[in-house]
Formats: C-alpha cells, sequence, structure tokens
C-alpha cells in the first residue's frame, strides 16, 4: 500500500499558514472553546439560537447541557429532572433541529413527525408555548390536541395539513388516531414530558396504544422526577438502549444534612411531637414538614395541633390538586408553620427554604427515607431530620444504617449537648417532659369526639398499613431483638446546665442486682435462700456470660467460651456440594453475575433509581393489590376485570381500548363538511373570483344557517309521524296556556 503524498506548499487554492501564527490561533481557539458552554456550543442552527436569544436564554441549565447533546446524537434518553429545572427546552430543541434537517422533509400527507405527551392540559399549552416561542424562526407549526376542547375543530387540525409537532394529552390524541384512523409512521421523536404523572393518572393503558402504532425507528425522550416500577418496565418495552442522566441524586444524603434518631414508645409518639416541634420552631428555623404513614393520622395530627397552639395545613393523595395546591402555597408563604403530608402527597416537594423535617412514622425502605429527608438541606443549605423510632421500626432503622453505611452514636458516646450535637445520635425523651404533654394529648383525646373518633380512625388505618408496609430483612429483626433500647436523653434535647442526672438515670437503668427476690426478703437460713444458693453454684458462670453477652455491641459476635465450637459444628453441617457430569448444561452461564455487574446501561442505574411509594389509605392499597388471574389468551397476569365494566374494541395494534373511542364522529364531520364544500364548489371553479361574504362568517352563523334550512325542510314534509304531532299539539296548548296568563296578569292590575 502506498503512502500518501506529502502536501507541499504548493497546494492550489490554499495558502500556507505560518507556523507560529497558527499556534498562537490554536491555543486562543482552544481558550474560546474550553470557555465557550453555551447554547453556541451545542451546534444549533441560526434560527434556533435566534429564538433562544428572543426568548432570553444565555446559559443551559445543567440538565440541558446533559440531556440536549445525546438527544441531537438520536439516543434515546430516560432524564430524572424535577420541575423549574429546564426541562422543556431539552426536548424542544432537539426536535426542532431535527425536523429543521434536509433529512426529515415532511412527506406528503405525512407532516406529523413529533409528538409531545404530557399528563395535564395546563402543562400542554405551556409546552406549546415554549414550542412556538423557540421555533419563531423555524417555519414549523404546531399545535395542541386537548381534552375538554372541541373533538370537530381538532378534526380539522389534524385532517388538513397537519402540524409538524403536536402537543397532546395522552386520552384524546388516542381517540383522534382511532377516530381517524391515523397513521403515526412518520414520527421521529416521541417525547413523555413527566411521564411519573402520566402513569400516576392512569394514562398506562393509552401510552402503551400509542407506543405500539409509533414506528421502531423512532426517538423517545423521557422525562420524569421519579421513577416507579411501573414506569422502569414501561422504558425497557418501548425505548432502545437508552440513556438514564440522574443530575439530582436522590439515594445520597447531603453532608449539610444533621439526622437524629430519638427513640419513644408508640403510644408516646404525639407527645414526642409537641415537644420536638416545641424545641425546633424557632425564629431561625419557623417551619418544618412532617411525614406520616397514612391520611388518617394526618387528619389527626392536623386536630392535635390546632388544640397545642401550632398553626398547620396538610396535604396526601385523597385531597382534591387544587386543594394541595392552596395547602403548599399556604406553607411556602409561610402562613402555617407545619406541613402534614404523606408520601404520596410528598412526590415532587420542592422547598428550597425548608430547614426541618419529622417523620412521625418511619419509612419501611431505606430509598424512601432518603426522598422524605431530602426535602431539606437542598442547593448547599444545612437541614435537620429527625425520626421517631418506635420497637417496631428498630428493624427498619437497622436496615437504613446498613444502606447509607452508617452507624448509631449512642449519647454516652457524645459529650455536646444541644444544637452542638453531632449527627447520627440515637437517644431517647425527656421523660418528665413527655409524661406532661402526654397528659395534655390524652385530655384532648377524651374532651373533643372530633379527636376521639380521628384516634379510633387512626388505629384502623395502622392496622391496614402494617399488613401492606414492606417488611425489615430477617437479618435486621435478628439483630434487633439484641439490640437494647437508648435510655439516655437525646443530647439535642438536653441543655448544657440540665444534663446532671442523665447519667445517673443510665447507671440505674443498668444496674443488675446480685440477689435474687427470693434471696433478699428471706433470712439466711430461709429453704428458699438456700435452693437458690444451691442453684447459683451451679449455674452461676452460665448466667455471668449471658449477662456479659447482652453488654457487648451489637456486632453479631459472642463470648468465646460460648461460641468455640460453632466452626466445627457448621463444617459437619454443611451440605456437600453436587457434582454434576460432564454432559449437564446449567441453565444459568457461568460468568452471569460477572455480566450483569460489568453491564452499564439504563436498567442497571434504573434499579437503584427506582422509588416506589406506598399508599397512604386503604382504598389505595386495595386498588394496587388486587386479584390477579391468568389470561391464556393474553399470555399474562391480569386483572379479574381488567376492562372495569367497560365494552372494549380491539385496536390494529391488538391493544384494548373503550370503544366509545370509536364512536363515527369523524366519518359523519366528514359527510358535513363534504356538504358544505359541495355547496361552495361554483365559486371555487374561478381562482381569481371573489370569495363570497359567507366565507367570512364566523362558524355560528353557518350553524344558524343550517339549523333553519334543516328546519324548513322538516315543516315542508306533508307526512309526519305520531310522536311529531303530538309534540307540535303539546308545544301549541304550552303556548296558549302562557297567554291566558299573561292576559289574566294584565286584568288584575288595571
Amino acid at each position: 500500500m502506498q503512502k500518501p503524498k506529502a502536501l507541499g506548499d504548493d497546494l492550489p487554492g490554499f495558502e500556507v499558514p505560518d507556523k507560529e501564527g497558527s499556534t498562537e490561533n490554536d491555543s486562543q481557539s482552544k481558550k474560546k472553546k474550553k470557555g465557550s458552554g453555551g447554547f453556541q456550543s451545542m451546534g444549533l442552527s441560526f434560527p434556533l439560537l435566534r429564538g433562544i436569544t428572543k426568548r432570553g436564554y444565555k446559559q443551559p441549565t445543567p440538565i440541558q447541557r446533559k440531556t440536549i447533546p445525546l438527544a441531537l446524537d438520536n439516543k434515546d434518553v430516560v432524564a430524572m429532572a424535577r420541575t423549574g429545572s429546564g426541562k422543556t427546552a431539552c426536548f424542544v430543541l432537539p426536535i426542532l433541529e431535527k425536523l429543521m434537517a434536509p433529512t426529515n422533509k415532511a412527506m406528503p400527507g405525512k407532516n406529523l413527525r413529533a409528538l409531545i405527551l404530557s399528563p395535564t392540559r395546563e402543562l400542554a399549552l405551556q409546552t406549546l408555548r415554549f414550542v412556538r416561542e423557540l421555533g419563531k424562526f423555524t417555519g414549523l407549526t404546531s399545535a395542541a390536541i386537548l381534552g375538554g376542547e372541541s373533538i370537530e375543530q381538532q378534526f380539522g387540525v389534524m385532517s388538513g395539513t397537519t402540524p409538524d409537532i403536536v402537543v397532546a394529552t395522552p386520552g384524546r390524541f388516542l381517540h383522534i388516531c382511532i377516530e381517524m384512523s391515523l397513521k403515526l409512521d412518520n414520527i421521529k421523536v416521541v417525547v413523555f414530558d413527566e411521564a411519573d404523572r402520566l402513569f400516576e393518572l392512569g394514562f398506562g393503558e393509552q401510552l402503551r396504544e400509542i407506543v405500539a402504532r409509533l414506528p421502531s425507528s423512532r426517538q423517545t425522550l423521557l422525562f420524569s422526577a421519579t421513577l416507579p416500577k411501573m414506569l422502569v418496565e414501561f422504558a425497557r418495552a418501548g425505548l432502545s438502549d437508552p440513556v438514564l442522566i440522574r443530575l439530582d441524586v436522590d439515594w445520597k444524603l447531603p453532608s449539610t444534612l444533621w439526622l437524629g434518631w430519638i427513640y419513644v414508645r408508640s403510644e408516646l409518639k404525639t407527645a414526642a411531637l409537641l415537644l420536638l416541634l416545641d424545641r425546633v420552631l424557632t425564629p431561625t428555623t419557623p417551619q418544618a414538614v412532617v411525614f406520616a404513614a397514612t391520611k388518617h393520622h394526618v387528619e389527626y395530627l392536623h386536630l392535635i395541633l390546632q388544640q397545642a397552639g401550632i398553626s398547620s395545613t396538610y396535604a396526601y393523595s385523597g385531597l382534591d390538586p387544587s386543594a394541595r395546591k392552596i395547602a403548599l402555597g399556604r406553607f411556602t408563604n409561610k402562613k402555617c408553620s407545619v406541613l402534614l403530608v404523606t408520601d404520596v402527597a410528598a412526590r415532587g416537594l420542592d422547598l428550597p427554604a425548608l430547614d426541618t423535617v419529622i417523620n412521625y412514622n418511619f419509612p419501611a425502605k431505606p430509598k424512601l427515607f432518603v426522598h422524605r429527608v431530602g426535602r431539606s438541606a437542598r442547593a448547599g443549605r444545612a437541614g435537620r431530620a429527625f425520626s421517631l423510632i418506635a420497637a417496631e421500626d428498630v428493624a427498619h432503622l437497622l436496615d437504613l444504617q446498613l444502606f447509607l453505611g452508617a452507624e448509631l452514636i449512642m449519647p454516652s458516646q457524645v459529650t455536646e449537648r444541644g444544637n452542638k450535637c453531632p449527627s447520627g445520635v440515637w437517644g431517647a425523651m425527656p421523660t418528665g417532659q413527655l409524661e406532661m404533654r402526654h397528659q395534655d394529648v390524652v385530655t384532648w383525646e377524651k374532651n373533643y369526639s372530633e379527636i376521639e373518633e380521628s384516634v379510633r380512625t387512626c388505629s384502623r388505618g395502622w392496622q391496614q398499613y402494617v399488613k401492606w408496609r414492606e417488611p425489615a430483612s430477617a437479618e435486621a429483626n435478628r439483630r434487633a431483638k439484641l439490640t437494647a433500647a437508648p435510655s439516655a436523653t437525646h443530647p439535642f434535647l438536653v441543655d448544657h446546665d440540665g444534663d446532671g442526672n442523665v447519667e445517673m438515670v443510665e447507671q440505674i437503668k443498668k444496674y443488675t442486682p446480685k440477689g435474687t427476690i427470693l434471696e433478699l426478703g428471706g433470712k439466711n437460713d430461709s429453704p428458699m435462700y438456700l435452693a437458690m444458693k444451691a442453684k447459683r453454684r451451679v449455674h452461676g458462670k452460665t448466667v455471668q456470660k449471658t449477662r456479659d453477652n447482652k453488654n457487648l455491641p451489637v456486632n453479631g459476635m459472642l463470648d468465646e467460651n460460648m461460641n468455640g465450637n460453632s466452626a466445627e459444628k457448621a463444617q459437619k453441617k454443611k451440605k456437600r456440594e453436587i457434582v454434576r457430569d460432564e454432559n449437564y448444561i446449567p441453565h444459568f452461564a457461568s460468568d452471569q453475575h460477572t455480566e450483569t455487574g460489568m453491564a452499564v446501561n439504563l436498567f442497571a442505574g434504573a434499579s437503584q433509581a427506582e422509588l416506589e411509594l406506598q399508599a397512604d389509605s386503604a382504598e389505595g392499597a386495595r386498588s394496587t393489590r388486587a386479584q390477579l388471574r391468568w389470561d391464556r389468551k393474553r399470555k399474562k397476569m391480569v386483572h379479574v376485570d381488567p376492562d372495569g365494566g367497560r365494552k372494549m374494541i380491539r385496536t390494529e395494534s391488538g391493544g384494548r381500548v373503550p370503544a366509545s373511542f370509536k364512536s363515527g364522529r369523524y366519518e359523519e364531520w366528514r359527510r358535513r363538511n363534504a356538504q358544505d364544500d359541495a355547496d361552495d364548489e361554483p365559486h371555487s371553479n374561478n381562482p381569481n373570483a371573489k370569495k363570497p361574504v359567507s366565507e367570512f362568517r364566523p362558524h355560528w352563523v353557518k350553524h344558524n344557517e343550517r339549523m333553519a334550512k334543516k328546519k324548513s325542510e322538516a315543516s315542508s314534509k306533508e307526512f309526519r309521524d305520531k310522536q311529531q304531532i303530538v309534540k307540535e299539539r303539546l308545544r301549541k296548548d304550552k303556548m296558549k296556556q302562557r297567554l291566558k296568563f299573561k292576559t289574566r296578569n294584565k286584568k288584575k292590575k288595571k
């Protein structure tokens, strides 16, 4: 193979650059490229950059820096971004750039090339406004297909010159597709905006049907605040080799977050919460968010805080969205001190100025805990998170410590008190103050019937909640039995001058008498005393070893004398490995675990990012745990009544949708418009002829003319059926009665 000729100085049409000058120019260009981080460095076309400048954008946000280059490279993207992070431009700019390319020109009759699906009408209209502002100079057309608007008007939008970009809600768009038998085989990009909300609002069935109609060569962009399990499964089916982008990683606690664990009996939790709020709500930190397990606990705590004189508001999934918005607005505008929420209502809660989070009921999953306390200590601010731990929550706490890689610190290991207390200390409530507060709570529950009824509802709701919440691991339950509850008061709740009796209380609780009750009260020659003395001589050493092992830290280690032969016993009990013959072919590959560990794709990251929020009421839990049965035709598990009593039809893609989606309204609209076009046909023969005035009239004028025409045609008929005759007679009788009534009133007035 010959080497290429060296380029000499006599290359026609090009000047030879000076070496010294070229190095200087190269260094300057490198500096410019290194410093440039704006939209100009993303390779966007001039009309788009002009629209960005007109809009007022100067620098891209972090999610835009990560997402836009990948979307421009034609890759499927799953991005976790919260509201207000600039995610709308993340998919609008790549769509506009892609549709402007010469390779993606519109085909005759197939102008629809991009689809954006939004969960609500308000979000869809906001996205449409962004599309039109950023694409002002691109010449691309856009439209919105929303529920609650005239479907006939939308027939006109989709049947004529179809827009390039459609922003739609899933239900109405699928209705239009089925009615008009739309072909979506020319769509290049599809976007699922706020995908977790799409599934939360029950659009999963419509989304799967829309995806089945889309071409396989499309590009898919999916944006979500959280990743529920159903969304991960949807991405697995609808996306090809997607890239997962997570800028606000929820599973790492910020370094500025202070954690406090407070042990309290379950019946004293309400009193402990009141004590904690009295200590936490200060002029410098005037607000706090309290997480409860169910909506019944939220309503109960709201009534208790009212009696305690603490202003509060609440939100849970059963509330109307407008009511939730009002409650959040009151809290953000500092009209109240405490916001009571459940996990479902707290999804996507963005409170940058929040300082304190309190877990009234401890979460069952470690990821859920991180999601809760992540409401505080955001954007570099400091924050605190307190958790009330009952006896049944200790196992979940140990699971969380293993997840975070942290250790529980006992109060005896800490010298600082008050606000200087370090993070991660596990302590108790001050007993005297707690009992006084508990008396107030008991009095309110007895004297106020509303609170008394709420207590009964809470107890029933808690019984149901314990059934459906995820249990702790077996190892955590074993360690929880060996873990002694802290008896000393948490250092945060102890002042510098008030910790004199803490050590004495700790010593009293740890004190173990040398003699039993049979030895203390009797004489030295009594039969009970002599029997216990003989028993102590035989089993004294075993009792002492057991006491020493209980005082050891919980790390799975026992006394050497107790488990000296445990290793030998384990070897004896160990089963023999089954030796397979050379012809045996295993079900799994030998390097299966290595391959899964080395895999870097969406599903490896999505398994860590997956967050499944539990229901906050018995109704929600029953709906998620509905009974399933095996459907032989569909080859999968389905609900007992998958159609919910609705009449369903099967579509071209094989999916099942409500029969109301194919009502024949489009065919009727086409016939009516064809009749109107036939009436106006003589005017359309001459292109230079002036258009008649009727074409410029509003649509309601044409409607009135058609109705008058139908009425005149109906009255001209000689023969009528019985119903029309009776209806006309009744109408005339009513008119006569009205005339009689009016004439009678006139006579009385005279």
